[in-house]
């Protein structure tokens, strides 16, 4: 093989090796840097950006025919800021790009190359992130349905307020809840529950400056703040003009809803210096006007902490009453009031105190339902009466049934009443047995009706009315409830000899009972001219009352031998009263 001519040209440089593969790799360096999916910018000392790739360039709204914006100004600024002082930073910032509204978290870095001070930053779009974080943010600190801030911010605001306190500063804390609001979601359904709260908070925002802040605590709960505040005379003028405003009817979907709400109101620093003292001290002026009627405002004053601690006192008592089962039951008779025989009974629970004394159920029950220890208490009573059915069978009958009272909140309860379904069914008498409920369970018809009363039909347990025409229903919801008995109650009764336009209301009552096949009860029948009237100028057949016997306790039927069944009642028909202690004479005898 010849060597080539020493005259003849040497070969070209292949393409990858040389100037040529260094220039290649600059070109792919440069693609690279431009296509990047951070945003890189360089600056000098001059200002001057001597690099912006194609990310960088969409995020600060950089376009060919547009060499300069708004945000590439601003980073100029900022960058010969950084650049002069000589220090790095990074920094979260919001800019609208060609993609929109972006959160870019931006790096800047000094750094010297070939002599020269350059300013190296990046920029990367976090704006999915941040938008992930506000989510949980307002989640954790701002309630969903209203947009409020919730318990723990006007906590720490006004934690944050105690702590920077000077002398001669105020403020207040109301803590509002709306009247009878579970009536409202019961009648009118959840989803305009909800509704009428998004309007109560937005009639409860009003004319408050940026001081203030309103919260929604929990269900139909706020708190509201008022800082500053200037005299206790300024407050309540501002309380009162919001009870104006809440007193205006909701129009929801459709619906002309009312709605009133109960304030209680606390002040810094007179009524206490913590968080926690303000906000028990208005809770405890709340709860005094709902006692009293609901739908006003009051300001504590140290009367209320007295009544707080007495109610604390009673609240512990039932306590360890249910753990103790020092509960009784007094059985009043239903009676058939032109043959004097008995066809029922009522079991009434009482309590028995620390001193031994008898309580009428007017002093705990209410507690009880708020405490949730309604549930053990109702199946307490039921224990009560199986332990004694042979003497309730000797004193009463074997045929009378038993009427137990449930609360309208136990009704509108189906997993609770399902259970007292299965304790009475495993009794193995359910027939005997007939519970007794106010008529606000018959608001929850979808529930109550739909859902429990058919769980009793089954058993053939029968379903009393109590205190009818006190309540929520009218005479037109007869005909949709579904009920065995109606117990009218004692203020129609009471002296309705002498009341002509309760007469009317009872036979207005008594006419549509009978057309819808259920019994009507005279409650609390107490005199002989009741009595009399009910006989003469009624169709009724059935009353319960002191006039035919006081409620009688258990330990006094023990005291009584059996009696035959032919026995009939030989005791004075003279009213009398509930002996409050258990031990006492012997109870009256009825014809069984």
């Amino acid at each position: 093989m010849q060597n080539p001519p020493p005259h003849q040209n040497p070969p070209a440089p292949r393409p990858d090796t040389g100037e040529f593969a260094f220039e290649g790799e600059i070109g792919l360096l440069r693609d690279v840097l431009r296509l990047l999916p951070t945003g890189v910018t360089v600056q000098d000392e001059d200002g001057r950006f001597l690099l912006i790739n194609d990310t960088a360039a969409s995020q600060l709204g950089v376009a060919a025919e547009q060499p300069t914006s708004k945000h590439l100004d601003q980073r100029r600024e900022a960058g010969l800021v950084l650049l002069r002082a000589g220090r790095a930073a990074v920094a979260e910032i919001g800019v609208t790009g060609t993609g929109g509204e972006q959160v870019l978290l931006a790096a800047h870095r000094p750094v010297r190359i070939a002599g020269r001070n350059l300013l190296l930053s990046s920029s990367t779009d976090i704006s999915e992130q941040k938008a992930v974080e506000d989510h949980l943010f307002r989640s954790a600190y701002f309630d969903e349905l209203t947009g409020l801030p919730m318990r723990r911010v006007i906590e720490h605001r006004v934690q944050s307020l105690i702590q920077r306190y000077e002398p001669g500063s105020a403020f207040a804390l109301a803590f509002l809840d709306i009247d009878n609001f579970k009536h409202i979601n019961d009648y009118y359904g959840h989803s305009v529950g909800d509704a009428l709260l998004i309007e109560v908070a937005k009639r409860l925002g009003l004319n408050l400056r940026e001081t203030d802040m309103l919260s929604r605590i929990s269900g139909d709960e706020f708190l509201l703040l008022l800082n500053p505040t200037e005299s206790e005379e300024e407050v309540a003028d501002y309380i009162e003009a919001t009870l104006q405003r809440l007193k205006a009817p909701f129009f929801i979907d459709g619906s002309e809803i009312f709605a009133s709400t109960s304030i209680g109101v606390s002040l810094f620093p007179d009524h206490g210096r913590s968080y926690d003292a303000l906000l028990q001290n208005a809770d405890i002026a709340m709860y005094r006007i709902k006692n009293d009627g609901k739908g006003a405002a009051a300001f504590f004053d140290t009367s209320m902490e007295r009544e707080a601690l007495a109610r604390m006192k009673v609240e512990q008592s039932l306590r360890h009453a249910i753990l103790e089962k020092r509960f009784c039951c007094a059985f009043q008779a239903k009676v058939d009031i032109r043959t004097k025989e008995v066809k029922g009974v009522e079991a009434l629970v009482r309590l028995r105190d620390d001193d031994g004394v008898i309580q009428a159920p007017g002093t705990f029950i209410n507690l009880a339902a708020e405490l949730g220890l309604i549930d053990e208490l109702t199946h307490l009573v039921l224990a009560e009466i199986i332990r004694s059915i042979d003497l309730i069978n000797e004193t009463f009958g074997p045929t009378a049934t038993i009427s137990i009272n449930v609360a309208a909140k136990q009704a509108d309860n189906p997993t609770f009443m399902r259970s007292f379904a299965a304790a009475l069914e495993a009794t193995g008498f359910p027939r005997r047995f007939m519970i007794e409920v106010t008529e606000d369970a018959f608001v929850t018809k979808r529930r109550f009706q739909e859902e429990v009363v058919p769980i009793f039909r089954k058993l053939g347990v029968a379903i009393s009315i109590d205190d009818f025409g006190i309540g929520y229903s009218s005479l037109s919801a007869l005909a949709d409830i579904t009920a065995d008995e109606i117990k009218i109650d004692r203020s129609f009764i009471s002296d309705i000899h002498l009341r002509p336009r309760s007469q009317g209301i009872l036979r207005a009552i008594e006419s549509l009972a009978e057309a819808l096949g259920m019994t009507v009860i005279a409650e609390g029948v107490e005199t002989f001219e009741e009595l009399a009237y009910l006989q003469a100028a009624t169709r009724i057949r059935y009353a319960q009352g002191f006039y035919f016997a006081r409620p009688i306790f258990l330990e006094e039927l023990n005291l009584v031998a059996p009696v035959a069944s032919e026995t009939r009642v030989n005791e004075a028909s003279r009213p009398v009263q509930e002996n409050r202690h258990a031990s006492s004479s012997r109870p009256t005898r009825y014809r069984r």
